[in-house]
């Protein structure tokens, strides 16, 4: 056994990546325990928050880090800048796209030979799940919108947990006091382009398999939010009897088992 002063050949903690000059372009990669041979998924997963910059990436690192030792992946906490420090439209946007289009690089960089690149996955909750969605959709975009890319994202799919799935419709019930105006400066009457280039609900299906899992008892966002998504976008719904919002972030609820078991599909080997 190694003594304190020896090195043991894994990290103390997260890794620190940057993927842009801002501040808040960063995000703190967690790696598996085990040190395998075997390069390991990536997942690169947005916290929620209502966009709100009173709401960092350090409320979800317990559940990043957890993830990542229970589905053997690696897990990248995305931070990105929200509304009150710089963020909003178009900004939070042009955030998300640049992470995913550079963390894979950078996150097999920091972990050589360590990370799959091949087998990625966006993930996210609540407001960080729309940021999933919209990210693995930006192919289906308007032609001028902040963010579109031509080909489809280069991934396994999505974990969207609880995610803010209908942004027009998240607005009309005044969803975390507004978050959704806030965040893209105003109604869906007021500003419908911007909810054209930034809602789930009207972009179809994203790239790859998605899976939606949200709480039957959820406070913050009705599961009917989640299941009229999965109806018009073809994709998978789980949900979690008595689940609350928060649960499907708490590796000690009962919700975990689903999420881990929805990620392992997205990313087992396939030949």
């Amino acid at each position: 056994m190694p003594s304190p002063s020896e090195p043991t050949g894994r990290p103390e903690g997260p890794l620190p990546l940057v993927y842009g000059p801002h501040p808040d372009q960063v995000a703190d990669l967690h790696l598996p325990d085990r040190e395998g041979t075997d390069p390991v998924p990536l997942v690169l997963f947005f916290h929620g928050g209502f966009w709100r910059a009173a709401h960092d990436r350090q409320h979800a690192a317990r559940f990043a880090g957890a993830l990542a030792q229970a589905c053997d992946c690696a897990v990248a906490n995305i931070e990105y800048r929200r509304v009150g420090a710089g963020g909003g439209w178009p900004t939070t946007l042009t955030d998300a796209a640049r992470a995913v289009d550079r963390l894979p690089e950078l996150a097999t960089r920091a972990a050589p030979g360590r990370i799959d690149d091949g087998r990625v996955v966006y993930a996210g909750h609540s407001a960080g799940g729309h940021l999933a969605l919209w990210a693995a959709a930006r192919h289906r975009l308007p032609a001028d919108a902040p963010g579109r890319t031509d080909a489809p994202a280069p991934i396994r799919g999505v974990l969207a947990l609880a995610p803010t799935a209908d942004l027009a419709h998240a607005d009309r019930l005044g969803s975390g006091r507004g978050a959704v105006a806030d965040f893209l400066g105003g109604s869906s009457t007021e500003v419908p382009e911007r909810y054209a280039a930034a809602d789930p609900a009207v972009l179809g299906a994203p790239a790859g398999h998605t899976v939606v899992v949200h709480g039957t008892r959820d406070e913050a966002l009705p599961p009917d939010m989640a299941r009229a998504y999965a109806r018009t976008t073809g994709t998978a719904l789980v949900e979690i009897p008595h689940g609350s919002h928060f649960d499907v972030i708490d590796p000690d609820s009962t919700a975990w088992s689903h999420i881990t078991q929805a990620l392992g599909t997205l990313t087992e080997t396939r030949g």
